[in-house]
């Protein structure tokens, strides 16, 4: 794997349906393994991905792999402060497993070199992605979202198996 070119483009209109399927197939694995009573519908719903990706300042981005489409991200880019998040980040089932998720996120740094810190949440049960954000990419847990202190940017969802338990992830470059 050490010689695998990823490169990252902009996602198009004619890729975006598939781009969204993608994601929701790659978030449902680690809800359906982690809870058994699952909400109806993708996960995440519609309209929370159709929120991500029209957010002022976001950027949808497909991941590359030797010119195959193995997943995506979804960056917020702040051209003032700096200041940069990562709302979504998945690889296409099947390709995870591979050191493809740590060289997309290194070729997001450098298409953003200009960052300051980058920012990403994810809920508690996500043990590996808290493994990938902290032991792989560099990120430190600031702060641990529940019921006691909520987070106002990721309000909770009625009957979401997730509850309001989550890490926010704070990478200073």
């Amino acid at each position: 794997m050490s010689d695998t070119q990823i490169s990252l483009m902009k996602v198009d209109a004619t890729d975006i349906g598939d781009f969204k399927k993608e994601l929701q197939d790659a978030f449902s694995i680690a809800v359906t393994e982690e809870f058994d009573d699952l909400p109806d519908g993708p996960i995440p719903s519609d309209d929370d991905l159709d929120r991500s990706i029209n957010a002022k300042g976001a950027v949808t981005l497909r991941i590359m792999c030797d010119g195959r489409k193995v997943g995506g991200a979804v960056v917020t880019i702040n051209e003032q402060t700096h200041r940069n998040s990562l709302g979504l980040f998945f690889l296409r089932v099947g390709e995870e497993g591979r050191g493809l998720g740590h060289k997309a996120w290194l070729a997001l740094e450098q298409r953003y070199p200009n960052t300051v810190a980058w920012r990403t949440y994810t809920p508690y049960f996500e043990k590996r992605n808290i493994h990938f954000y902290v032991n792989k990419c560099g990120f430190k847990i600031i702060e641990f979202f529940n019921s006691r202190h909520t987070d106002p940017n990721h309000p909770v969802v009625p009957n979401d198996p997730a509850g309001d338990e989550g890490f926010l992830f704070e990478k200073i470059m």
